[in-house]
């Protein structure tokens, strides 16, 4: 397992008109780039892929925020801000044990929230890119 290295600055949705983008609110202090569920009081905290009830990765946070803040979060599409370098594309990406992580391979628990896609900006060149798509029908509790 490796924890996917991300660099909260960079952290873009590539194309927002076919993303689902949404606004909540943190229960706790939330960094761009990292996973999220959300927990009874309707409010965003860290996922954790091994610690129960945590595992429901359903979000990814787009900014940072602290607990009461509203935030940007992406519910599905294309994301900058991750080190893809070894990964190959397809690979899948997964919810890491490590609180708000994402990894290259399964946790505790076999949370898979994404893939590694191609894509092409200027019709020439080929860059890898996060496509976040985690299971909302999965229980993982």
């Amino acid at each position: 397992m490796t924890a996917l290295t991300v660099t909260a600055a960079q952290v873009d949705v590539v194309f927002p008109e076919m993303a689902e983008i949404y606004t909540a609110i943190c229960a706790e202090t939330i960094t761009a780039g990292q996973s999220l569920f959300r927990d009874s009081n309707g409010k965003l905290q860290l996922a954790d892929g091994n610690a129960a009830g945590e595992q429901q990765t359903r979000f990814l946070a787009l900014q940072g925020g602290v607990a009461g803040q509203a935030i940007s979060v992406l519910k599905q599409g294309h994301v900058y801000g991750f080190d893809l370098s070894g990964m190959a594309y397809d690979d899948p990406v997964y919810q890491s044990d490590t609180t708000g992580a994402l990894d290259t391979a399964a946790g505790t628990v076999n949370n898979p929230v994404g893939i590694v896609d191609a894509i092409t900006l200027d019709g020439a060149n080929i860059v890898k890119c996060l496509y976040f798509n985690p299971r909302w029908q999965g229980d993982y509790s």
